[in-house]
């Protein structure tokens, strides 16, 4: 009879990836977000957006790794909410720019000293060097995966 095939989760590293994405999902959005009525995809906007400055949509779309119809969506209630901006672009008609408000900018400068404090719990015990090289180690993995346009492949 043929061995079937196994997948030992504990050393798969996309299981273990999302384990910790999701482990830090939970925790920064129920005790930090969801009492202030903003979403992670929303708290991911305001910080491409406070980090970056105003970009186009598409750009956030991008920088954030939200697809196009969940941004426009989530856009919109932002806009309700009074965090962002959405306007046409200066140089073409066609684009989009989201900016942030004073309320959105004092948001996202309440939530960074918060996720800056969630990152160093959860990179605890690990020297300075080996952080480098996970961080490194995961943004080559993202570009193997977005063939380095930021799009799935």
């Amino acid at each position: 009879m043929a061995q079937r095939p196994h997948l030992d989760l504990d050393n798969y590293l996309p299981y273990l990836i999302n384990r910790v994405g999701s482990a830090i999902a939970e925790i920064y959005t129920g005790d930090i977000l969801s009492p202030l009525g903003i979403s992670l995809d929303m708290w991911r906007v305001l910080a491409a957006l406070s980090n970056n400055g105003e970009q186009r949509q598409i750009d956030l779309v991008s920088n954030t790794s939200i697809d196009v119809s969940t941004m426009s969506r989530l856009v919109t209630r932002m806009v309700r909410q009074g965090l962002v901006t959405r306007n046409r672009s200066k140089t073409s008609s066609r684009e989009v720019v989201i900016a942030l408000t004073a309320k959105g900018r004092t948001q996202a400068d309440g939530l960074i000293p918060i996720a800056k404090k969630l990152e160093v719990t959860a990179v605890g015990g690990l020297s300075p060097k080996d952080l480098a090289v996970v961080k490194r180690a995961l943004k080559r993995m993202y570009a193997n995966l977005t063939n380095g346009r930021g799009n799935p492949r």
